[in-house]
């Protein structure tokens, strides 16, 4: 019989290596006066970043497709382990919509304000309880289904065409954001992670759980060389898609200079930046992999990015406060250099692992009440 394990500690080391990332993003965000951001929505790059904060904006996209992808790994880990000890379809179904209606209430209620935006805004942890609640039905489908299912949307989303839904009313304008064109020009029916195509990585997600549900442990490190294959192969092909500069970029390189190269569309993600993104991912679960083998899994640095990974929500919801550290719609009262704000990354980072940890040992106290957390 295969071993199985409790954990799979790869997951928890690439989610939380992402998440690392991102802290460094909101730290940046909320304390420099210059950052990149809303990449897509203008077709050109922002002039007043050098290639350093082009950089440190660009080292940061890893974060939201891991984070996405992982999510829909985590559900189908999750289904598997509940109908193994007997949980009924119904009960896992009724879970799964209850998690998305409460990423729901987090965006609205903790996200927003954090961002000085409307309590509409549909941002990636709203679009994830929407596509949670999508697969709480959707999963039924054969793997196959949702995995072809998940390329076509990714595949096909720059000929998305939406002009059949009224732009010009709340309503048609609000769906239409959600749907596949992110924007932030009516308020307060603001949208940047949008379903097409972030639904399909989540389902590109299902399909890799759903393939580790049925795995052999004892030949993990079999899974590194077919990781680092697809992942070179696929920052392979976003030069490639870069170059030709047709098809699977939403953003077009205006010149051969790094900075337009380094300029893909976020949202909504281009096929170009899934390229990267995903095959970089691909890549940090290698490494986990690596480091599990090595057991290094619990060392040091190592150890606390595994205690971020393994408590996303919460890591999540309290680093964008921690970093923001004053009330919403009050401005900063001061900016940041790089080197400051990297050492206030830095800091946060030594009181999330602080946090991360003593809440990891609550919910394993008390995994009734905080399990949606």
């Amino acid at each position: 019989m295969p071993r199985r394990i409790t954990r799979l500690q790869f997951i928890d080391f690439t989610r939380g290596l992402v998440m690392v990332l991102m802290a460094w993003d909101h730290a940046s965000n909320f304390w420099n006066q210059v950052h990149g951001g809303i990449e897509g929505i203008f077709p050109y790059r922002n002039p007043n970043l050098d290639l350093v904060w082009t950089l440190a904006r660009f080292v940061t996209h890893y974060a939201a497709p891991t984070f996405v992808f992982l999510s829909g790994v985590s559900l189908a880990l999750s289904v598997h382990k509940r109908l193994s000890r007997g949980d009924s379809q119904r009960d896992i179904t009724v879970h799964i919509i209850v998690r998305g209606l409460l990423l729901l209430v987090f965006e609205a209620l903790i996200v927003a304000p954090v961002f000085d935006l409307p309590r509409y805004y549909f941002g990636v942890i709203a679009c994830i309880g929407v596509s949670l609640i999508i697969f709480s039905v959707y999963r039924r489908l054969p793997t196959t289904a949702i995995l072809a299912f998940s390329l076509i949307i990714i595949l096909t989303q720059q000929w998305v065409d939406l002009s059949f839904i009224p732009f010009d009313v709340a309503w048609g304008h609000y769906l239409r954001r959600i749907i596949a064109e992110p924007g932030l020009t009516w308020h307060p029916y603001f949208a940047l992670y949008t379903l097409v195509p972030w639904f399909g990585v989540l389902g590109l997600g299902w399909t890799f759980g759903s393939f580790l549900n049925g795995f052999d442990w004892e030949k993990l490190p079999r899974l590194k060389t077919p990781l680092v294959v697809t992942g070179v192969a696929s920052i392979a092909l976003f030069f490639v898609v870069r170059l030709t500069n047709g098809y699977g970029n939403l953003v077009r390189r205006w010149s051969m200079d790094i900075l337009d190269w380094l300029y893909v569309s976020k949202y909504p993600p281009s096929i170009a930046f899934l390229l990267w993104t995903l095959g970089g991912m691909c890549l940090f679960m290698a490494v986990g992999i690596w480091l599990q083998e090595k057991g290094w899994s619990d060392r040091n640095v190592v150890g606390a990015v595994h205690t971020f990974g393994r408590v996303p929500l919460f890591f999540y919801l309290t680093h964008l406060w921690l970093y923001r550290l004053r009330m919403p719609k009050v401005p900063a009262p001061f900016y940041l250099n790089i080197w400051q704000t990297m050492a206030w990354w830095a800091v946060g980072l030594v009181a999330l692992w602080l946090l991360s940890s003593r809440y990891e040992k609550l919910k394993r106290r008390y995994p009734r009440f905080l399990q949606y957390i």
